[in-house]
């Protein structure tokens, strides 16, 4: 078993610059099976339905209390906690009461699919834009084989962290490598380094972790 590590790689407040630099770094290692998934926390119920009318394929499922459905059949439970397409969205905001935020998200989308509409919705909420089944070329002259597994790329909306849990006023683009930790250092750091500069981008601050 292994896991992934991601650096970021460029911070910017234009929404178009940040999509068009994380699709860069996205084509780098792109191939045929690739694929996109998106997702975005909204915190307000109009928000939830301004982003339904902008994605309505998005699935949309909100927060519930540790415990309290156990027991109850998932057929009987509030569409919006077990999740619901844009259309079938609750229309009486008090079905929105303790359900805050509402997650919005698709997956396994082609790539170019959704990344433009889901930019153009994503207003000052956080979230992500993720790119997987990438791979990294060999790196022979820095001494890294290739990289399939831990191969994406991650572009954050409105948050510097992959856990969406601090706002900030722009948009960070991340790559993902293998974690390879010893003593305390990651051996694979010099890779993401050396990815990151065949599209001219460099490392900008320190790794981070799902």
């Amino acid at each position: 078993m292994s896991n992934d590590i991601a650096y970021p790689v460029f911070r910017t407040p234009h929404l178009a610059l940040a999509l068009s630099t994380a699709r860069r770094l996205m084509e780098f290692g792109q191939r045929e099976y690739s694929a996109v998934c998106v997702y975005a926390e909204l915190h307000s119920v109009a928000e939830v339905q301004r982003v339904a009318k902008e994605l309505p394929e998005g699935r949309f499922r909100g927060r519930e209390e540790c415990g309290e459905f156990d027991g109850v059949p998932w057929e009987d439970q509030p569409a919006l906690v077990v999740g619901v397409r844009g259309p079938g969205l609750p229309v009486d905001p008090a079905a929105y009461e303790g359900r805050m935020p509402v997650e919005c998200e698709l997956d396994g989308l082609p790539v170019g699919s959704i990344e433009d509409a889901f930019t153009a919705a994503i207003g000052l909420n956080r979230g992500w834009i993720n790119w997987e089944g990438l791979r990294w070329p060999d790196a022979p002259e820095v001494g890294f084989d290739g990289e399939s597994k831990h191969a994406e790329v991650t572009l954050l909306f409105n948050t510097p962290t992959l856990e969406l849990n601090e706002h900030a006023d722009d948009h960070t683009v991340l790559v993902h490598v293998r974690s390879v930790c010893v003593d305390g250092r990651e051996r694979r750091e010099p890779y993401a380094h050396w990815i990151a500069e065949q599209v001219g981008l460099a490392v900008v601050g320190p790794a981070q972790r799902w």
